[in-house]
């Protein structure tokens, strides 16, 4: 049931993603960051629709994806290209506003959201979203700035080909962009758990068998009830919490779950 609710988001966030670049990027020529705007800009100059140089710049990002952070990620990751690839095939560009900020506001907006959701459910746009990822598994950066840090390359690459104009329009969107994707999607939060629930080895081995965490374990009692328990605490990042939630609630719905925000982690933490 949830990978069918994770592919839904990706599906449909990955549309709204090929709208925001048709209907308020492309027709003023504002690009979006990365491969994509890459892509956008081929799609401008050459007779090839960027929805298709979307899929082939991909390629080669998609493999050190698949080395680096799983299967898994890389067919959502594919599955989100594709869709979008294909909803750029079919949504007709079309410039609703005059204004190009407008569009360069609103496009980094949904962009933004779209990325952040499809991020969030172990996916990815592709391109420097990939590279993105596979840097924060060594260190605890904030995702959405990186990828502007890594983006700004196609900001003079639209001011060389188009004009300076433009350019500055394309980091306004981009930068809107990347605090949305921050927003949205908060890998870089960490979370300290705790669980005291009278399942602890069912809740336990539920946690073990799908997050790739340290779990300590403590006997607790109630001092009310008296009723004897588990303690169950460990680190998770916010990108894991819709999970750990869905699983605890499966397994024990009586749990007692505290949840706060870690300002540090020190030791052995899987990024």
């Amino acid at each position: 049931m949830y990978h069918l609710y994770k592919y839904a988001v990706i599906f449909v966030f990955s549309i709204v993603l090929g709208f925001a670049f048709n209907v308020f990027l492309l027709p003023h020529e504002v690009l979006t960051g990365g491969v994509t705007g890459l892509a956008m800009v081929f799609g401008l100059l050459t007779p090839l629709n960027s929805g298709i140089w979307l899929v082939i710049l991909n390629i080669p990002i998609l493999i050190i994806g698949w080395m680096k952070l799983g299967k898994e990620f890389i067919w959502n990751s594919i599955f989100s290209v594709l869709v979008t690839s294909l909803s750029m095939q079919y949504i007709p560009i079309v410039k609703i506003t005059d204004d190009a900020l407008l569009s360069a506001v609103f496009g980094g907006v949904i962009a933004g959201i779209s990325v952040g959701f499809i991020i969030r459910f172990y996916g990815s746009t592709g391109g420097f979203d990939v590279i993105g990822l596979v840097l924060t598994l060594k260190r605890d950066i904030p995702l959405g700035g990186l990828i502007f840090g890594l983006n700004s390359i196609v900001v003079f690459v639209s001011g060389f080909i188009f004009s300076w104009d433009l350019a500055l329009y394309t980091m306004a969107s981009i930068y809107i962009t990347g605090i949305l994707i921050d927003r949205v999607h908060t890998r870089h939060i960490k979370l300290s758990l705790m669980v005291i629930t009278t399942r602890g080895e069912e809740v336990k081995n539920e946690l073990i068998k799908n997050l790739i965490r340290g779990i300590t374990v403590i006997d607790g009692q109630g001092a009310y009830s008296n009723t004897n328990s588990k303690v169950l605490y460990t680190v998770i990042t916010r990108y894991e919490l819709a999970i750990v939630k869905s699983l605890i609630t499966s397994t024990d719905p009586k749990a007692f779950v505290s949840i706060s925000e870690t300002v540090e982690v020190i030791g052995n933490f899987r990024r």
